[in-house]
């Protein structure tokens, strides 16, 4: 593994070299590709993916438009469903177990920023989080879920909720910040 790479998965501060772009637009070319196939040719689409992504489970769908930034750093678990307009901002890792829907126009974004230290910021220094989310979870349209979350298991994030803070299995949660209203049954 590229040392730039490394730095993207690594937690720690880091800046953009050519190599990270290099990556980003071997990215970008593959989901142009793939956003470019007739609405048919579901099998071209699923190699696209299977070569893109780090996992890519079976029966898995996924809508285009689709928008990546590395590619590498996402796992899909079996039975994923990614609805249209679809961002993953995997510059580190995100992993989406089984059978997860994600409704359009979600953002999942591993990206964090400098706040306090302004030469950190003013450098364009950034470094990631991973996001998980649990198996057979729904997220609804418009929903983003911020770098370092996990959302457990069986859990549903109601649509244009922002998810900044870990969410238990089996709830709903709704709002900005996205807070759990109420809880699921637990599956037998």
């Amino acid at each position: 593994m590229h040392d730039d790479v490394k730095a993207l998965v690594s937690g720690d501060w880091y800046r953009d070299t050519p190599e990270l772009r290099r990556l980003r637009d071997r990215c970008a070319t593959a989901v142009d590709e793939f956003n470019a196939l007739p609405a048919a040719d579901h099998a071209g689409r699923l190699a696209i993916l299977r070569v893109l992504f780090a996992v890519c489970g079976d029966g898995i769908e996924v809508v285009p438009r689709l928008r990546v930034s590395y590619g590498f750093n996402t796992r899909l678990g079996s039975g994923v469903y990614l609805n249209a307009n679809a961002f993953l901002m995997d510059d580190g890792p995100i992993t989406l177990g089984d059978h997860v829907r994600i409704g359009p126009s979600a953002v999942l974004a591993t990206a964090l920023h400098p706040i306090e230290d302004h030469a950190l910021r003013r450098d364009g220094a950034e470094r990631t989080a991973p996001i998980t989310i649990g198996d057979n979870c729904w997220l609804g349209s418009s929903v983003t879920v911020g770098a370092g979350v996990t959302i457990g298991r069986n859990t549903v994030v109601g649509a244009g909720s922002v998810v900044v803070r870990d969410l238990p299995d089996h709830v709903v949660a709704v709002g900005t910040p996205a807070v759990p209203i109420r809880s699921l049954p637990v599956e037998e």
